[in-house]
């Protein structure tokens, strides 16, 4: 277990407080965690104490592992600087002063600490190359997953993580956030976190706030597909899972998934995820793409039906003529027979 660390600050101050830059700038990209990490480190900071990990995973009920999760957040950002022994151990935490305006374009240089890209992306280029591979970034990358998904890399799973960083060009923040997205959703197979960065990528998903935008979005769709199928209840990570996949995996726009949802509830009280999974899995392999598409297949289907069943008839028609021919047949002999005796 880690001990205590010794807090530091490269400027002092009499108060604790916030600076606008950090609202500003930093806040809005951070989860609820990280936030409540930095604010207590500058609580810890300000009053002269020492903590450690395992104190502030205590205070807000959380793992060491979240909390070394959010300090290593922080530390990309370059908030703060994260000393170690030779051991590995968690020695010490400095925090650094906030920058003014954030340069998006530039490498930032935070005093005593390392140096970082920013997050932001630039623009794309006519040549769409990978950006180069940075062998600390990757490491980095590994560690977190190791941390989200609580076990070690396979080959694999690690060639799945550079593909989506390196070749979709996901920043590191963009990637943070969504392996705690797919950890969230019990979703440990790393095949579908790389389904969901493509669709992220298809979707023009750049940062780690435009895939916030697009969760709470989804979200709200998966309570109210939940609603329309006649649940009361939250959905459990499988789930929120399964519907997810309809947006996600099929793309398929709220509509279309509620008038599936529409049409399961007519047909069966039980098994409703699954009977609503058959009906969009059969619109997206004929390529349904808005409700039209569906009005036409339901018009095909109709034709197909009526056809089917002139057929039938027409088969049953022939079949009963045949055998009046032959009951026919067989009177007129019995009545020849009659007719010779006499």
């Amino acid at each position: 277990m880690m001990g205590k660390v010794t807090m530091s600050q490269s400027a002092a101050s009499s108060k604790t407080y916030i600076t606008n830059n950090f609202i500003d700038y930093y806040m809005s990209d951070a989860n609820d965690a990280q936030i409540k990490v930095y604010l207590y480190l500058l609580r810890m900071m300000q009053a002269g104490l020492s903590t450690s990990v395992c104190d502030i995973a205590d205070k807000f009920n959380d793992t060491e592992k979240d909390i070394m999760r959010a300090l290593t957040y922080w530390e990309k950002k370059g908030l703060i600087g994260l000393e170690y022994d030779e051991a590995g151990h968690l020695q010490s935490i400095s925090l650094e002063d906030i920058p003014e305006v954030p340069d998006s374009s530039k490498v930032t240089v935070m005093p005593g600490s390392r140096a970082y890209k920013s997050t932001a992306v630039p623009a794309p280029i006519a040549s769409h190359r990978p950006k180069k591979t940075d062998e600390k970034e990757n490491q980095q990358l590994v560690f977190l997953a190791e941390q989200y998904f609580g076990r070690t890399l396979n080959p694999a799973d690690i060639q799945k993580i550079f593909y989506i960083h390196n070749d979709l060009e996901f920043s590191m923040d963009l990637m943070d956030y969504l392996m705690q997205y797919c950890a969230e959703l019990g979703k440990k197979d790393f095949r579908y976190m790389e389904k969901v960065a493509q669709s992220w990528n298809e979707a023009g998903i750049k940062t780690a706030r435009q895939a916030k935008a697009r969760s709470r979005k989804y979200n709200k769709n998966v309570y109210t597909v939940m609603k329309e199928l006649g649940y009361d209840n939250s959905p459990a990570p499988a789930e929120a899972a399964y519907i997810e996949r309809w947006f996600s995996e099929y793309g398929f726009s709220l509509d279309i998934v509620v008038e599936a949802c529409s049409r399961t509830v007519l047909s069966t009280q039980k098994n409703r995820l699954q009977y609503a999974e058959g009906i969009l899995k059969s619109w997206h392999d004929r390529n349904v793409s808005t409700k039209e598409d569906i009005v036409k297949l339901d018009k095909d289907h109709a034709v197909e039906s009526i056809d089917n069943s002139k057929s039938s008839k027409k088969s049953s028609g022939k079949n009963n003529l045949y055998l009046q021919f032959q009951q026919n047949t067989y009177d007129f002999d019995a009545l020849e027979k009659e007719l010779l005796k006499n």
